[in-house]
């Protein structure tokens, strides 16, 4: 039979890796070949970096970055069987530097009698960077080919001398297609789920991209010999929804945030009301929320609308006075208020033109006209002669020179036409050209 790559050399599972018929659905269910992985067409078609390395029959270390439940330990274990290698496997969780060290060693023991080693390594982001630099040596040498697994982003979670001798692949979420075709395969194997059509289809948007978690729900099903169908309400009391996966000090807490602030940065409030809610129904701190919010007032607001930040302060003093659930409308107000703002990031900008003129103009001393002259000796050195007080100048407006001496005037704040911004640059039209005439 032809294999996934139209080539005549089957996949078959060995002897040991057949399930008994009592193990989990989920186990019984493991695919069989690379054919047989839902959801990750993209690595392991003939034109994915891992139908390329099969088809030429070598492997190169990896990182199999994705959510959970999307395929990585099979995935690593196909890959070791498709190319002939011998596979071990350690759990970052539980193994420690001695636990590697066997690993290494019958890894060198297996390469000297001619057979190479796929070490796959799971929730390899949990070995510290000590640990993570024991691998490069064996990587190096071809002792063994590292296939490690993650949900955490590896640019955080590994360091720079493992990642550049891996190649990153990036797993996705099941989709809706790919979960419904992982429950066929549970139907066909243990008969058809006691649901209604619609409470199939709840069942699989509650799995939330986890295969894993999916299999398990329709054991449950399976095992609860229920005598009629359910429906969604049905479905929804008899079993527990996925909790979301969100770690609020990794990967998907950045991605989210970044979701929300970009939002309300593109005047979306809708999505931006969406990623408020998934950080908050996922457990997220509030007060984290509302200082973001604070930010994005000033970041991507600023003097287009003066009272954003405002609206901010007063959303954070409202949760810190309510608490949750009653607070957090004060955080959806001000959430709403910024994304239908007008937006502008002059005063932002100004911050870092400013900064880095600051940064390279050292010691620049004042021009002695603005310098205050409390003692004789600095009135006599010239400190505060000739200053005009701008309120004596007719319009209230001297046009006097604020800048060190030795450097020219600069523009780092460019108001634009949106929302009291309009105003701003009209007030700042009006006072260059007063300058201008007064500097004649």
């Amino acid at each position: 039979m032809a294999d996934l790559f139209g080539q005549d050399a089957p996949e078959a599972p060995r002897g040991d890796d057949i399930p008994a018929p009592d193990a989990p659905l989920a186990d019984r269910l493991r695919p069989q070949t690379l054919a047989e992985v839902v959801g990750q067409e993209h690595l392991t078609g003939p034109d994915g970096a891992i139908g390329r390395m099969v088809a030429a029959g070598r492997l190169a270390s990896m990182i199999l970055w994705g959510p959970p439940g999307t395929g990585k330990t099979s995935i690593a274990r196909l890959l070791a069987d498709r190319v002939g290698m011998r596979y071990a496997a350690i759990s970052a969780v539980f193994s420690g530097v001695a636990d590697l060290k066997q690993a290494f060693t019958e890894a060198e023991k297996m390469a000297k009698a001619g057979r190479k080693t796929l070490l796959f390594v799971d929730e390899i982001h949990r070995f510290n960077r000590a640990q993570q630099d024991g691998f490069l040596p064996y990587v190096e040498s071809g002792v063994v080919t590292l296939v490690g697994a993650t949900t955490e982003n590896p640019s955080f979670a590994l360091n720079a001398a493992l990642l550049s001798r891996v190649q990153v692949l990036v797993l996705n979420r099941l989709d809706e297609p790919a979960l419904a075709a992982l429950l066929a395969k549970a139907e066909a194997l243990e008969g058809p789920l006691p649901l209604t059509p619609e409470a199939r289809t709840a069942l699989i948007a509650q799995a939330d991209g986890d295969g894993r978690f999916l299999l398990g729900q329709a054991e449950t099903l399976y095992h609860a010999r229920l005598a009629k169908p359910l429906d969604p309400a049905g479905l929804g009391g008899f079993l527990q929804r996925r909790v979301a996966v969100y770690d609020r000090d990794r990967d998907g807490h950045y991605n989210l945030i970044s979701a929300l602030h970009k939002a309300v940065r593109g005047s979306d409030p809708q999505a931006a009301l969406y990623w408020l809610a998934r950080m908050l129904v996922a457990g997220e701190e509030p007060l984290f929320l509302a200082r973001r919010l604070v930010r994005m007032a000033v970041e991507d607001i600023g003097l287009a609308d003066p009272h954003a930040l405002p609206q901010c302060m007063a959303a954070m003093e409202a949760y810190r006075l309510l608490g949750s659930p009653e607070g957090e409308l004060a955080l959806v107000q001000a959430c709403l208020y910024l994304a239908t703002a007008p937006k502008s990031n002059a005063a932002y900008m100004a911050q870092k033109a400013a900064w880095k003129a600051a940064r390279e103009t050292g010691s620049l001393a004042p021009p002695a006209n603005i310098l205050n002259a409390p003692t004789k000796l600095m009135k006599d050195i010239g400190y505060g002669a000739g200053y005009a007080y701008d309120h004596d100048a007719p319009e209230g407006f001297s046009g006097a020179n604020y800048w060190p001496e030795g450097m020219a005037a600069e523009q780092f704040y460019t108001p634009v036409e949106r929302g009291f911004e309009r105003e701003v640059k009209r007030r700042l039209d009006y006072w260059n050209k007063l300058r201008a005439e007064r500097n004649k």
